[in-house]
């Protein structure tokens, strides 16, 4: 791979080959994407140009960038099936490795594949990595003085740049206090997570428990397992209190 970075915005190229489909037509085909971190969480990708399949008609929107210029907006445009303004193209960027890229809007598009393998949300971090460990620590969950889980064999998540997540079976989880949430979320790294919300005496907890039924393959070893929110729950790991950590979850 190669890098530059250019003041905040870092711009590497991947050596996947990344589709985009849009309607079920091709969008896009492309061996030599480019990541570019437009902000510090997670890159984005802008594809070639001349890999486009589909026309891109100006949309009469723009966007400006402190650091990336001044972008048009277009509409992107496929047999039986127009993104509107789902496009945007930096022509004349202070970044000129940009001057040849179309940024394609993520949730505009129908599937994104980077090889052949679906993937959600957002690309993969190549600089992201997660690890998930069988574990026989003594995981203890208080909420509001109450004891709502309790395991001596959980599954403990490292993730880059977040705390340490403890994932513990059912069983080992007060269910009688938990009610289903219609909130779901999705994790390019882990699939979708349906949450449960906690009720601890006229108190409910909203969405502070989550856990993936049917997680991607990367992250088999966190099925069916619950997962309480470090940075909203007292956990206790064998025996000592767990500082609550700073994330944009608190």
């Amino acid at each position: 791979m190669t890098e530059e970075k250019r003041g905040r915005v870092k711009i590497e190229t991947s050596q996947k080959r990344v589709r985009v489909y849009l309607g079920g037509q091709l969008v896009a085909d492309t061996a030599r994407p480019v990541l570019v971190w437009e902000s510090p969480h997670y890159p984005t990708y802008y594809l070639p140009v001349a890999d486009l399949h589909a026309k891109l008609e100006p949309s009469g929107t723009g966007k400006h960038s402190p650091s990336r210029g001044e972008a048009t907006g277009y509409d992107v445009v496929v047999d039986g099936a127009t993104a509107a303004g789902a496009a945007l193209r930096y022509h004349d960027s202070p970044l000129p490795e940009l001057n040849d890229l179309v940024r394609l809007d993520w949730n505009s598009m129908g599937e994104w594949f980077e090889e052949d393998e679906p993937v959600y949300v957002h690309p993969r971090d190549p600089y992201s990595r997660v690890d998930i460990l069988a574990s026989s620590r003594h995981v203890r969950v208080e909420i509001d003085g109450v004891t709502v889980a309790d395991s001596h064999s959980p599954r403990i998540l490292f993730e880059t740049g977040l705390p340490a997540r403890y994932y513990l079976p059912l069983t080992d989880v007060r269910m009688d206090l938990l009610t289903t949430s219609p909130t779901h979320s999705s994790c390019p790294y882990k699939g979708t997570a349906d949450y449960w919300n906690v009720r601890i005496g006229d108190k409910e907890h909203t969405d502070i428990v989550w856990g993936y039924r049917t997680p991607l393959p990367e992250s088999q070893k966190i099925a069916g397992l619950a997962c309480f929110y470090n940075e909203k729950v007292d956990i206790y790991v064998d025996g000592e209190l767990q500082e609550r950590p700073h994330t944009p979850f608190s």
